[in-house]
């Protein structure tokens, strides 16, 4: 959900991508709908394990695993460049469609402060956003 809304809400800051510890391999069928609820789409979502490679392109990484960083990411978690940034998000997959849309609007308000931070910090480098 995180990429969808950010794909849209953010666009301009993020060139945001998806990947996990432990993907499913599929976007469930909940994800897809409470995305379509709300005026997104899962069109191009991917269900992917991540790659070194992502984790050192990245600039920033969104930790929702549930896991501290020093645990999801034991080798990068105290790198001198730590861009690793922890969200307590419950994994919905298994619920109903009412904790889908709890961790729908959640994520949308943290990819929202997370969006005005970086174009607060563009705007603050004198940056056209």
């Amino acid at each position: 959900m995180a990429e969808a809304i950010a794909r849209y809400d953010a666009a301009d800051v993020m060139d945001a991508s998806s990947a996990g510890l432990s993907p499913m391999g599929a976007i469930p069928e909940l994800t897809r709908q409470t995305l379509k609820n709300n005026g997104y789409t899962a069109d191009g979502l991917t269900s992917n394990r991540i790659t070194l490679e992502a984790f050192e392109a990245a600039d920033i990484i969104v930790n929702m695993t549930g896991k501290q960083r020093e645990e999801a990411f034991p080798e990068h978690a105290f790198s001198p460049h730590d861009k690793i940034e922890d969200w307590i998000v419950r994994d919905p997959f298994g619920a109903d469609s009412d904790t889908y849309q709890r961790v729908f609007e959640g994520i949308q308000r943290r990819v929202g402060q997370l969006a005005k931070g970086l174009r607060d910090k563009r705007e603050h480098r004198g940056e056209a956003v």
